[in-house]
């Protein structure tokens, strides 16, 4: 295949087509359902599914056999598959969502969720990175080999809308296509992050999650602060010395063993080669003042995001603004807690000694809940087998320069290890252009164009030369 007129193939793609088609995307409000409990009536993920199967349908046109259907399942978020015919090899997956992250606060001045801005060399606004660019790679990839007269193997592309719900509506659309959906040679998810934008990143690892709300209760209603404090305990204080149970204040460290996984030493290797190509993980966050990271080492800044249990509060209820607070104790506090679990972790057994620390012995026999939004494992990437590891890096090489690397996510995907349970011998390559600063889920989201553009070239290397083995 002669590279040179594939990367001018996509990347004229990329300007002419994909880009406005884009920003099209990024302006529907397509909230993942856990944002949006109305989204059925108000239609938002309807307009963005319809709009990437409308765009997926036209530029497939010309591939013989090969077809686009939208899968709407009775009060299931619907999923776009795209199956498309090819040789002999063994067929080739690849996956990606279109549901988004609310908006948040924050964006700066001239940018928003649902307004695409193109700024130098970064397309900002909601859900354009994580992970609309997806279907349009995939599609665009395939164009590039079949235009250059080149043989494919036979594709398949899944699309979900409910990813950043925990994929809860997969399991039906798997059911639903039965057989359809083909037994893969590779799997190739484009939800993942890299660790710079100058070379294809394959992740290893992913976290699971245990995530719920935490709610502590000391009285029937509010009362004046000057009688209550001092006669009635703090529900705030009371919800501190229950984290308390979970993680060290002092240090961040979780405590519980169930929550704690060995580290192989393949990946603190892993975490050692890719901390020296991208340097401490924290230079790329927006810290505050003096704010220090947790640690300085960027091998151990990998491992503790992608196999050291972390805890996060990510929602508070209970207390005013600050400008509407007035002298009144306040009866109850309620928690959003999330806690990220390495990938061996068993989230059923963990989220059952999290519910226990939290609910046993309550403190002056307040009354304490935890309830689960979810539960979901973790995934470890099985061994790469020799030649597709050779594969990719030959095709980082083409496509970026530098050859390939790899380390942990600490994110998660509930797709790769419902489809790792699914196709236990499928080869997984999990990828993506969420880079340093691109800030997926929280406001100045965007994506690294030329990345975006070096990943679809990348792909359609994978895809015209992949074998099995």
């Amino acid at each position: 295949m002669d590279f040179a007129a594939t990367r001018k193939f996509i990347e004229d793609m990329w300007q002419d087509d994909i880009l406005p088609k884009l920003g099209e995307y990024i302006t529907v409000p397509a909230r993942s359902p856990a944002f949006d409990p109305e989204w059925q009536r108000n239609g938002y993920l309807e307009r963005a599914v319809s709009l990437l199967a409308d765009w997926a349908t036209d530029r497939l046109s010309g591939i013989a056999g090969a077809g686009v259907e939208i899968i709407r399942l009775a009060g299931r978020t619907s999923s776009i598959f795209i199956n498309s015919p090819g040789d002999d090899r063994d067929g080739v997956l690849l996956y990606g969502h279109y549901d988004k992250q609310p908006e948040m606060e924050g964006w700066a001045p001239g940018k928003s969720a649902w307004t695409p801005v193109m700024e130098g060399e970064r397309l900002y606004g909601r859900g354009g990175a994580d992970d609309g660019y997806a279907i349009f790679s995939s599609v665009a990839a395939i164009l590039a080999v079949a235009g250059a007269g080149e043989s494919l193997p036979p594709i398949q592309i899944l699309i979900e809308g409910a990813e950043e719900s925990g994929s809860d509506d997969l399991p039906a659309t798997f059911d639903h296509l039965g057989s359809r959906l083909s037994k893969p040679g590779l799997l190739i998810a484009l939800d993942g992050s890299c660790g710079d934008y100058e070379r294809f990143w394959s992740l290893t690892s992913l976290r699971g999650q245990v995530a719920g709300t935490l709610t502590v209760r000391t009285m029937r209603e509010g009362v004046h602060s000057g009688e209550a404090s001092g006669v009635v305990p703090s529900p705030f204080r009371i919800a501190r010395l229950l984290l308390s149970r979970i993680e060290d204040a002092d240090s961040g460290k979780v405590l519980p063993a169930a929550l704690q996984a060995s580290i192989p030493d393949e990946r603190r290797l892993e975490a050692a080669s890719a901390g020296e190509i991208i340097g401490p993980l924290h230079q790329a966050m927006p810290l505050a003042n003096r704010t220090q990271p947790v640690t300085g080492n960027a091998a151990e800044q990998l491992l503790n995001r992608a196999w050291r249990p972390q805890l996060a509060i990510t929602g508070f209820e209970g207390l005013p603004k600050v400008s509407d607070a007035a002298a009144v104790a306040w009866p109850q506090v309620a928690l959003k807690v999330s806690i990220r679990i390495p990938p061996s972790v068993d989230p059923f057994r963990a989220g059952a000694e999290v519910k226990r620390l939290f609910e046993a012995d309550p403190p002056y026999s307040c009354d304490v809940s935890f309830t689960f939004d979810g539960m979901w494992a973790g995934w470890s990437a099985p061994p790469l087998r020799p030649a597709l590891r050779e594969l990719i890096d030959h095709a980082s090489r083409q496509a970026f320069g530098p050859p390939a690397a790899s380390f942990g996510g600490g994110g998660g995907i509930p797709f790769l290890s419902m489809l790792g349970e699914r196709f236990p011998d499928v080869q997984f390559v999990v990828t993506g252009v969420l880079g340093p600063e691109s800030n997926a889920h929280g406001p100045n989201e965007f994506l690294h164009v030329p990345a975006a553009m070096k990943l679809t070239c990348a792909l359609a290397v994978i895809l015209h030369e992949w074998k099995a083995n």
